[in-house]
């Protein structure tokens, strides 16, 4: 008699066939690298929103649950490492718009912007308007959304060079004896220092789990204006769109109506518990999407599994593992966030150049969205990709 297996049962034995360590090291390093820096942006947003203490511990819950429902399930489904994160620039921009409104007007914008990306993702627009950006102009936007990070890893040297130097080496020893565990060595390597030699201690740290907090919405024509509108614009144009930026480069053919309408659904169920936005993630996602995840690119879906178990341990215990990363130094951070994007780097790089005809309007994306320049809250990206885009469309209709 045979033997019926069923599809979860498939599913658990793909996964463990698929696992590897530097798959779960590359999720590691993402979370690590959300949570130690551009986390203190969406503190700071929490605090400029007037939340409370338990209203904040309940927005980084929901961004943490969030983005391990949105990871896990999308890479599950999919088999790509669909790599999810709360939208940094739009709490950036919250950092300024929330001073003027309550935070139970604040839930109520969060509500109408991730209503507005759910409601992109269905109509299908959202994936005719992303096939409409050429490879290389994708693709020279990411490098220049990526480049900072790669340039840290060597300013780093002049703050703390007993730190950072050793990792260097150790990563580029790595890349040719280990290649697949050149990452883990590096950051092992760069904790045992600074256990060593910059006092580094996790002694005082409590446990603790977090507790959501619900928060009524009210509705503001002012919010809606001032703080919706402009929050769905910076998720789509500064998250969203470098997003599907790096699965592509990577050599992924995401499906992008229903990645954005499943992160705007899930972050339409979490406003009201402090979520102000779910999106695809680009800088975290370039991390889990190369070579030093897995060699092989059909099983890099593990390290979205990765990223997505670690935010659920987040979003569980609260801010007590976020303690734990912002104890880490900045320049161990920066460094080991820089030298897993290497490949990234250079594999966008490369796609930005390989048409000589488009060469410089990929070094106009390149360097216009390094500038950093911004206009109307929109971040360099989004004007270095328009910028692209547009003399793209010159040159293929006039230049010979």
């Amino acid at each position: 008699m045979w033997k019926t297996v069923s599809s979860n049962e498939k599913s658990l034995k793909n996964i463990k066939n698929d696992f590897s360590l530097s798959a779960l090291v590359a999720g590691l390093i993402a979370v690590i690298v959300s949570y130690a820096g551009p986390f203190v942006i969406v503190y700071q947003a929490a605090l400029a929103g007037h939340a409370t203490a338990e209203q904040i511990t309940s927005w980084v819950w929901a961004v943490s649950i969030g983005s391990a429902i949105t990871g896990i399930y999308l890479s599950l489904k999919y088999k790509q490492p669909i790599i999810t994160a709360w939208s940094t620039p739009g709490a950036a921009l919250l950092v300024i718009a929330l001073p003027a409104y309550s935070f139970e007007q604040a839930i109520g914008a969060f509500i109408l912007s991730s209503l507005l990306i759910f409601l992109i993702g269905l109509s299908g627009f959202s994936q005719k308007l992303m096939d409409k950006v050429p490879a290389p102009i994708a693709a020279a936007m990411l490098a220049g959304i990526l480049f900072k990070f790669g340039l840290e890893v060597f300013t780093s040297i002049s703050i703390d060079a007993l730190i950072v130097l050793p990792m260097i080496l150790i990563y580029f020893l790595g890349k040719v004896f280990f290649a697949r565990y050149a990452v883990l060595a590096s950051l092992a390597l760069g904790i045992i220092i600074a256990l060593f030699f910059n006092d580094l201690s996790f002694s005082s740290i409590n446990v603790s789990f977090a507790v959501p907090v619900f928060t009524q919405p009210s509705w503001s024509l002012s919010a809606f204006i001032n703080v919706a509108i402009p929050l769905f614009i910076v998720t789509m144009a500064s998250q969203n769109v470098p997003g599907i930026a790096v699965l592509k480069a990577a050599g992924y053919k995401p499906n992008v109506n229903s990645l954005i309408s499943f992160t705007g659904f899930i972050s339409l169920i979490l406003a009201p518990f402090g979520s102000h936005g779910l999106n695809l993630a680009a800088i975290t996602a370039a991390i889990c999407t190369g070579e030093e995840a897995n060699t092989y690119k059909s099983k890099r879906y593990i390290a979205g599994l990765a990223t997505g178990g670690f935010y659920l341990l987040i979003g569980i215990f609260g801010s007590t593992l976020i303690v734990i990363f912002a104890t880490l130094p900045k320049v161990l951070v920066a460094s080991i966030a820089g030298l897993a994007l290497f490949p990234a780097i250079s594999n966008a790089l490369s796609i930005a150049s390989a048409e000589p005809k488009y060469q410089e309007v990929a070094l106009v994306t390149f360097l216009l969205t390094v500038s950093g320049v911004s206009f109307f809250g929109i971040s360099s990206a989004f004007w270095g990709l328009v910028a692209g885009v547009f003399l793209h469309a010159v040159y293929s209709r006039f230049k010979k």
